[in-house]
């Protein structure tokens, strides 16, 4: 014989729902008991009856279980709130993200791009802006050129004092030849002193083997 399939619904009749209410109240805490026992579980099971009158039954007991359930609420709590720390970083993140907007919004402008909803005052302080922008970049160039011209004249004295030593240093180099071919072959002093006579000259007039390098800053008309 099938079993009957009982409806879920309250209980009209108020006897047998007080009698459904202790068996299934005794049920409920049978199965909180073993579910306790054999899962090592801890547990509060809190029970009113339609009278009002109260049945509860805990493991390992009602006030550690509330507890504990006190102190996850509280942990909780904490987690969903962020940290100090935390907030100041979302603000700090917030205001840096506005102020590339902006940044890259102002390049775009100087760039010469989204200009079309500007006004007239907003599209001359880009133009003074950009007036200063390009100044500051010719004294930068200006600056370079200068920094680069002394660098040369700078070369330029070295290479011609060089210059000047190897001139010196060849003619006393042929000068002392040219005496000690003499002596060899016995020639007077007095013909090696016409020599180096007619030598002197050169040795003290270092315009000779001068050599100048004019330098300046390329297209004067251009600054």
């Amino acid at each position: 014989m099938t079993r009957k399939k009982i409806q879920i619904k309250r209980i009209d009749n108020t006897t047998a729902r007080q009698v459904t209410f202790s068996k299934r109240r005794k049920g409920l805490f049978k199965k909180a008991l073993e579910l306790s026992t054999l899962c090592d579980a801890e547990m509060a099971l809190i029970v009113f009856s339609a009278t009002g009158k109260l049945f509860d039954y805990a493991s390992p007991s009602m006030q550690e279980v509330i507890q504990k359930l006190d102190l996850r609420s509280e942990n909780i709590d904490k987690m969903d709130q962020p940290s100090l720390e935390l907030q100041l970083q979302r603000s700090t993140c917030t205001l840096l993200g506005k102020q590339i907007v902006e940044k890259s919004r102002d390049l775009r402008k100087i760039k010469g791009e989204e200009l079309q909803g500007l006004g007239i005052e907003e599209l001359m302080e880009l133009e003074q802006m950009l007036d200063v922008s390009m100044s500051r970049v010719l004294k930068t160039k200006n600056n370079r050129f200068l920094e680069e011209i002394n660098a040369l004249e700078c070369k330029s004295t070295e290479l011609m004092d060089k210059n000047q030593q190897l001139m010196k240093q060849q003619m006393e180099n042929v000068f002392n030849a040219k005496t000690h071919n003499l002596l060899e072959e016995g020639q007077s002093s007095e013909l090696a002193t016409n020599i180096c006579s007619s030598a002197a000259p050169l040795d003290q007039d270092p315009d000779i083997y001068n050599t100048s390098l004019k330098l300046g800053l390329p297209f004067p008309d251009r600054f």
